[in-house]
């Protein structure tokens, strides 16, 4: 099973980077976020000539999830569905493919440390893990992907000194990022390479972000432990990220032998 996770930030805009990365990867399962499209809207017909089916939960302008899977997926549901509010569906995409559970999260960016925005995130990370406990077991195969919005360590974002106050770094953040992960998962990319700072972000605001590799790493595969020794690879294709009219990410992807 080949698995990537790519946040397009704008699915209408990446057409062509999508349709190309497709074609020449051939996933079995594609992981979008910040697809910011109405269901409605979707552009469905943009991948009619390719054989994958779509399950996608979005909303005007902004946040939206989307999975594409070369099969029928046994079950597809949106949005954590626990009561709570706001339930934020087009945030959290769950679907089983062939038996194996798969949850792509678009997870709150924060804003500012001093914001509302960021106490969410953090809470919204406290709901992810008793989604977790609600969904999975830790001694079953599932797999976790998606924009985290959180470098986890200091390898993991350029210039870690200079920000320590930043949503994605803060420290309460890692802090409560690492306590979803304890509930059983493992950051596949690090289990290959424990000491690579390879980055799956660089900011639109510094036009020499990607020249200068001035990144970040903050979309994730994260695996139960079953499926670790089945993990044969892990690459971040900055390709996306080099081509006309990119997303700010670009796609990070694994294979599995199952």
């Amino acid at each position: 099973m080949k698995i990537a996770t790519y946040n397009v930030n704008s699915v209408r805009k990446r057409l062509d980077i999508l349709r190309s990365w497709i074609r020449r990867h051939q996933p079995d399962v594609l992981c979008l976020q910040e697809t910011k499209v109405q269901d409605s809207e979707f552009p469905r017909e943009a991948f009619g000539d390719l054989p994958y089916v779509l399950n996608v939960c979005g909303q005007k302008s902004y946040n939206g999830v989307a999975v594409l899977t070369r099969t029928t997926p046994d079950l597809v549901q949106f949005g954590f569905q626990d009561g709570g509010e706001p339930d934020e569906a087009s945030r959290l995409a769950y679907v089983v493919v062939k038996g194996i559970p798969v949850i792509n999260t678009y997870v709150p960016q924060g804003y500012a440390i001093d914001s509302p925005k960021y106490a969410y995130k953090l809470a919204w990370f406290h709901r992810l893990k008793q989604y977790f406990s609600r969904k999975l077991s830790p001694g079953q195969p599932a797999i976790w992907c998606g924009d985290m919005n959180v470098a986890p360590e200091p390898i993991d974002v350029h210039s870690p000194e200079k920000h320590l106050k930043h949503v994605c770094f803060h420290k309460e953040v890692r802090l409560a990022y690492q306590d979803t992960v304890s509930w059983g998962f493992v950051d596949v990319f690090r289990h290959h390479f424990p000491k690579r700072q390879q980055f799956t972000f660089w900011d639109y605001r510094r036009p020499d972000a990607l020249i200068d590799n001035r990144g970040w790493r903050i979309d994730h595969i994260m695996v139960t432990k079953p499926l670790l020794p089945k993990s044969r690879t892990v690459k971040v294709d900055v390709n996306p990220r080099k081509a006309e009219n990119p997303s700010d990410h670009t796609v990070l992807w694994a294979e599995f032998s199952l």
